[in-house]
């Protein structure tokens, strides 16, 4: 028997629907047609149509929470093709950028694209992850997009880091600087340089070298 209810309660609700979308129609600008040729309605029309509307809207409140759904998962579609299409559009600076440090495999299967900052505590808690991640996929291949935009310590940083990739210690200094408790001066920042095997008079002028630069602000555009 409830269910028999259930069924009649539905085809009720079937009937509003219907009932509104029909007045909805009624109601609606008809294309092609000037103003002159719309449907006009009386006072007495119009605010049959309108007690139509809310009369059902009071009865069915769920019907405006199903449409605020389907209009942000319509949002949500729209949004991750539009961030799809940018990376499409960026595909070739995102997976092959020559002055983007790679990691893991060179040649890999895979490509994951990394945007960090050496002072965010976000990415330092990922890094142990990529770490993982090379560690159990070895055709994994990681674009490492150095990514300074928190402060001025940031951007040594990234620049050293960059320089150190010349000396083949990459790998080292960065997770090396991942470490790191956060904030660090140009004394610490070459300390952990020389703990990794850098040579610090090698590394001053290439983080000064303008390739370098260049390379930082291509990262910036493409973020």
């Amino acid at each position: 028997m409830s269910r028999i209810l259930a069924m009649k309660s539905k085809g009720h609700a079937w009937t509003w629907a219907l009932a509104l979308a029909v007045a909805a129609v009624l109601v609606m600008p008809r294309p092609g047609l000037t103003q002159s040729d719309q449907p006009v309605f009386d006072a007495r029309q119009s605010e049959a149509i309108e007690k139509l509307v809310r009369d059902y809207l009071l009865e069915h409140p769920e019907v405006l929470i199903e449409a605020l759904q389907a209009y942000e998962q319509r949002q949500q579609a729209a949004e991750a093709e539009r961030r799809r299409a940018a990376i499409l559009a960026e595909a070739e600076a995102l997976n092959h950028d020559p002055d983007a440090p790679v990691l893991g495999n060179p040649e890999g299967d895979v490509t994951l694209v990394e945007f960090f900052d050496y002072r965010c505590p976000y990415c330092k808690q990922v890094s142990g992850a990529v770490v993982q991640l090379m560690e159990e996929d070895p055709m994994l291949r990681v674009v490492m997009k150095e990514f300074p935009i928190l402060s001025q310590e940031s951007v040594r940083a990234a620049r050293i880091a960059l320089a150190a990739a010349r000396q083949g210690k990459y790998h080292s200094f960065h997770f090396a600087l991942m470490e790191n408790g956060g904030s660090f001066t140009d004394a610490e920042i070459f300390a952990i340089a020389a703990s990794v095997g850098l040579d610090e008079a090698r590394l001053r002028p290439d983080m000064q070298d303008p390739d370098v630069e260049t390379a930082v602000r291509r990262t910036k555009a493409v973020a």
